[in-house]
């Protein structure tokens, strides 16, 4: 019976040859991969990062777009920029492995770490160790600057930025705890403060009197303010420094691209020097960054609830 089918099956090849058809040779085990897969693999791959939408989406498209642009001729990997909808949908992407790597806030960087075991912080900004806020106010709201926390902000329409904002929601809601001994629904009552969802609208809403007041990251202030000569908007009180936003590199990046890619990668962000492409972060330049560095933050966002 064996004969006969090897017999059967030269036949079927000799006809198949001779019809013009290329008959592939047949491996052993066809679902074990080979070396040489593995590097095809690598060479495909593309390394997709993101960036929290703290501004408006089209803006951080244009910019992120050239970000990816740069990282790809210095890493000789294909990089693409994928936006997401808000911070949550970023640290899922990132958690999915959809992403793997992210311009995290504070808050979003520790949230993407505790879920996905083996990431890590890579690089920040010079300026991020030493982050802060601003609580804001129209200038006809009543509500003047001081150093002191600015308690009557509990009196007025409030908003904060996203939900998940370190500089526009997680650190404020901090200090107003902190400088009232008060939460949140204790310290504004019936005034149940607002979400703009990014840093840019709640400086909007307040020029625009949508609301009284807001908090928002420094950085973000200090560039809308630079081109508003209106007056509308003015500083009320500056925050304590916090650590704040940073580069954090998904585990898989070892698997895609081999062993030490990661470190070449924190190589190569803390070595831009390109203003543009630094401009796109706000940052003046890239220093390294460490897990360790955001504890802080992590023990905040536990007693308020933000980590499960």
């Amino acid at each position: 019976m064996k004969k006969i089918r090897n017999t059967v099956l030269a036949l079927s090849l000799f006809t198949l040859v001779g019809c013009g058809v290329k008959v592939e040779p047949v491996k052993d085990n066809p679902g074990t991969s080979t070396e040489g897969d593995s590097a095809e693999a690598k060479s495909s791959a593309t390394l997709r990062f993101s960036a929290i939408p703290d501004e408006n989406s089209t803006e951080l498209k244009a910019k992120y777009d050239k970000v990816a642009v740069y990282l790809s001729g210095k890493l000789d990997v294909p990089v693409e920029f994928v936006p997401t909808k808000d911070y949550g949908a970023a640290v899922e992407e990132f958690v999915n492995g959809n992403i793997h790597l992210a311009w995290f806030g504070g808050l979003t960087g520790v949230q993407a770490r505790h879920l996905v075991p083996g990431a890590n912080a890579i690089a920040q900004g010079v300026e991020d160790p030493a982050y802060y806020s601003y609580f804001i106010a129209h200038k006809d709201s009543g509500l003047t600057a001081g150093e002191d926390f600015p308690k009557e902000v509990a009196t007025v329409p409030f908003t904060f930025g996203s939900e998940k904002s370190t500089s526009g929601r997680l650190m404020p809601q901090h200090f107003i705890q902190q400088f009232t001994g008060k939460s949140l629904e204790e310290f504004f009552g019936d005034n149940r403060p607002l979400f703009s969802g990014a840093h840019d609208l709640t400086y909007e809403w307040v020029k625009t009197g949508k609301v009284k007041a807001g908090a928002l990251s420094y950085k973000t202030y200090d560039k809308l303010a630079a081109k508003d000569d209106s007056g509308d908007v003015q500083i009320i009180w500056k925050t304590p420094a916090y650590a704040d936003y940073n580069f954090t590199a998904h585990p898989e990046l070892e698997k895609m691209f081999g062993e030490g890619f990661t470190a070449k990668l924190q190589q190569t962000l803390v070595d831009i020097e390109s203003t543009d492409i630094l401009a796109s972060f706000q940052r003046a330049s890239l220093i390294p960054a460490k897990n360790e560095e955001f504890d802080g933050i992590k023990k905040i966002a536990t007693a308020l609830g933000f980590l499960e």
